[in-house]
């Protein structure tokens, strides 16, 4: 089961934690941020016992809601991206490409019979820029916009999406 679960499906219980998914364990009631889950010994201390007091079903069903959207959060917030701290991405901004403009470079490259490292020698570019852009990266690879031009320009090819 996934850490973060609330029960098994259509709200049936389950044998494993609601918070870290072990399974075999001793689970007790415990809340945690609003949630009444059952939780591992391990995963109980996080929250706080059930009280004895019963709450409505109501109630449990909120918490539960609220506890699902905490989870869900967290998970949002983990999402990885392409951008670098500290970069400045208005100095050489890269173009919009055109579809394909990894394999129309190295085309390209290859009908004027150079190899990758002399290409970029001739350019005076990073030779990891260059096949950053033959594989298709060159955004997820912070190409700036002058490689694409001197790529456009020495090989003859349209890479810009204008």
């Amino acid at each position: 089961m996934a850490k973060y679960s609330t029960g098994g499906v259509g709200g049936e219980s389950s044998d494993a934690c609601e918070l870290c998914g072990a399974e075999g364990r001793q689970l007790r009631t415990a809340t945690v941020a609003g949630a009444r889950l059952e939780l591992c010994d391990d995963c109980a201390r996080h929250g706080d016992e059930e009280s004895s007091t019963d709450d409505t079903a109501e109630e449990r069903k909120r918490r539960k809601r609220a506890a699902q959207n905490v989870a869900r959060l967290g998970d949002a917030q983990k999402v990885e991206t392409d951008w670098v701290e500290k970069t400045d991405y208005d100095d050489d901004q890269l173009p919009y490409l055109v579809s394909g403009y990894g394999d129309r470079v190295e085309t390209a490259r290859q009908e004027i019979g150079l190899q990758p490292d002399e290409l970029a020698a001739e350019l005076g570019i990073e030779q990891a820029d260059l096949l950053a852009v033959e594989q298709g990266r060159a955004p997820r690879a912070g190409v700036g916009g002058s490689v694409i031009r001197a790529l456009e320009e020495r090989l003859n090819v349209e890479l810009v999406d204008e």
